[in-house]
């Protein structure tokens, strides 16, 4: 099973555009996948799902979660690093059967020139230590708020090359 994580939990954000357009390639390509985003969190996590509390709202989250084999993290940057939910998100998540010895791909944007570079570089640190195995072919989307179509398409031919080789490189991953 194959979930996208849109890290962020912005209304509105080219976050889960990008995560929606990563789903569409994948399936184009013959591969399901789902989307979860920050956005579908319990909103009081930090009081109800961590320290061995768990909601039933995060119980379906973690579900969904322990059953997937292989994740794409769409990271937008957060003050020169990730969002602070994708953090939260991961320390509510059961240790070690959420992300231990599975793979992930990382995919960084930001409005800005440097694509989410440091943001994706912390969370490798994270995913390290979690054991998740990251694909070693990161992309940075630079300008995010110039690359997408009214249909939610990205419309740079670049962009579009390496967002394609990452993913025919995650499916063989």
């Amino acid at each position: 099973m194959v979930t996208i994580i849109a890290s962020t939990n912005r209304p509105g954000s080219a976050t889960l555009k990008l995560a929606k357009y990563y789903q569409k390639v994948l399936g184009n390509k013959g591969v399901e996948a789902g989307i979860l985003s920050m956005a579908q969190l319990p909103d009081n996590l930090i009081v109800s799902d961590l320290y061995g509390k768990r909601s039933p709202q995060f119980d379906k989250i973690q579900e969904t979660i322990t059953a997937t084999d292989k994740f794409i993290f769409i990271i937008p940057e957060y003050n020169g690093s990730f969002p602070g939910v994708l953090k939260v998100f991961i320390d509510a998540c059961t240790f070690p059967d959420s992300f231990y010895d599975k793979k992930a791909a990382l995919v960084g944007l930001s409005s800005g020139r440097y694509g989410n570079i440091r943001g994706v570089e912390h969370f490798t640190g994270i995913c390290n230590y979690v054991n998740l195995h990251v694909m070693p072919l990161k992309i940075h989307i630079t300008a995010i708020k110039n690359e997408f179509t009214e249909d939610g398409d990205l419309s740079n031919p670049e962009t579009i090359k390496f967002t394609n080789e990452q993913i025919d490189k995650f499916i063989k991953y």
